[in-house]
């Protein structure tokens, strides 16, 4: 079978984004498997006893970062998983059967109603409710005056696909409040919790000290190879682990996983409030750059950012947007942007993208990035057309 044009498009990227001398953050899986091993087996020994024997079903070095991560949560126990997936499908089960409740209330754009393909329902037998629709955090009111009883409050902090947006601690601490007057259990979707404590201004564990559970991913913020822990109260933990074993998550060795994972917690958690930081700014001067720019309209979300991730939307198809970033990053060396999504509500041509400012971008000055804009949109504006004009929704504003 041959290389389809979706194979080559993504070859393409790949490579231009890997030559770049000048990125805002390189993502683990744009490397190739020799470059993770031999980072992998570089770095391991400063964080594990090499000379231990490996783990089998859970135990060694899979075992610490249980540890590790509970005390770093402030919990009783935590249990490593495969994938947050199924963490999160065996937490939200056991808090079903511990209430009497398989109702699960949660916000529509959260991971298990975007990208689980209905798993809480049609593999767990769970059934959601939203308490609000609006892409932001519920509210308290909305919460407490939700028409519907349910057993569970699943608040994923942040949410990612409504732009990484968290609410302030106090509204944090309310949302919970108020699930409580409902004799509601709540469990924190903290894939990307790790990035959080500089917005709420909490350590991790005071952040987790809200909830009756909360899972964390090592994949997504901390660089790590895959997995995931869930943690809690000793009971609770003690049912997950029975229910992972049920879900096919009792893995024979996971070594890999559990040495990128501590390898993390090392070197990347202590680095990711710079990383949030320097995000305020990249997302000023993208702001700058494209207010004196020919772009009709855009937008930064949230602005400023409440992580090291945002969004940015401009009114073009997602296709000429993309043209536009790879050819300036095999152009000029830079990825400014890497890959563009069409808006999945609103006018056809507006699209998006997700930022990631991570060590690499903490080089880039704010003229940096408005240079790179301008070089991002010379290729915009010589990019695809579509019927003799660029592929571009109407001018409604410079800011919002």
């Amino acid at each position: 079978m041959g290389v389809t044009d979706e194979q080559k498009q993504r070859n393409r990227r790949l490579t231009a984004w890997k030559r770049s001398g000048k990125v805002l953050a390189r993502a683990a899986a744009d490397q190739t498997l020799a470059e993770r091993l031999t980072a992998l087996a570089a770095g391991a020994g400063t964080v594990h006893d090499l000379d231990a024997w490996t783990d089998v079903y859970g135990d060694g070095v899979v075992a610490e970062v249980e540890r590790r991560t509970a005390d770093l949560l402030g919990t009783e126990a935590a249990a490593f998983f495969p994938t947050g997936t199924m963490a999160q499908q065996v937490a939200l089960r056991c808090w079903a059967g511990r209430t009497g409740s398989p109702v699960v209330a949660l916000h529509p754009l959260s991971h298990p109603e975007v990208h689980e393909r209905g798993a809480l329902a049609s593999v767990s037998g769970l059934r959601t409710v939203h308490p609000t629709s609006a892409p932001r955090q519920a509210t308290a009111e909305e919460i407490r005056d939700f028409a519907e009883p349910f057993g569970t409050l699943m608040v994923e902090l942040p949410l990612r696909d409504a732009g990484f947006v968290l609410p302030s601690w106090e509204d944090l601490e309310a949302a919970v409040a108020a699930a409580r007057e409902r004799d509601a259990v709540v469990h924190l979707d903290g894939a990307r919790l790790w990035e959080c404590t500089p917005h709420l201004g909490r350590s991790l564990a005071e952040i987790a000290a809200l909830a009756d559970s909360v899972y964390v991913s090592f994949y997504k913020s901390l660089d790590g190879l895959s997995g995931a822990v869930l943690a809690g109260s000793e009971s609770l933990v003690e049912e997950a682990r029975t229910w992972r074993h049920r879900y096919g998550g009792q893995v024979f060795q996971q070594y890999p996983a559990a040495l990128s994972a501590l390898l993390g917690l090392e070197r990347e958690l202590p680095r990711l409030p710079s990383y949030v930081a320097h995000a305020k700014v990249v997302a000023g001067a993208l702001a700058e750059g494209f207010t004196g720019s020919a772009v009709p309209w855009f937008r930064i979300h949230p602005e400023p950012p409440h992580t090291h991730q945002f969004q940015v939307w401009l009114p073009y198809a997602a296709d000429v947007l993309d043209e536009a970033s790879v050819r300036q990053a095999e152009e000029t060396g830079v990825t400014l942007f890497r890959r563009w999504f069409a808006a999945p509500a609103g006018p056809p041509g507006l699209s998006y993208t997700e930022v990631t400012v991570a060590a690499p971008g903490l080089e880039w000055t704010a003229q940096d990035v408005r240079e790179a804009v301008a070089e991002f949109e010379a290729r915009l504006v010589q990019g695809p057309r579509e019927g003799g004009r660029r592929r571009a929704c109407g001018e409604s504003g410079r800011r919002s």
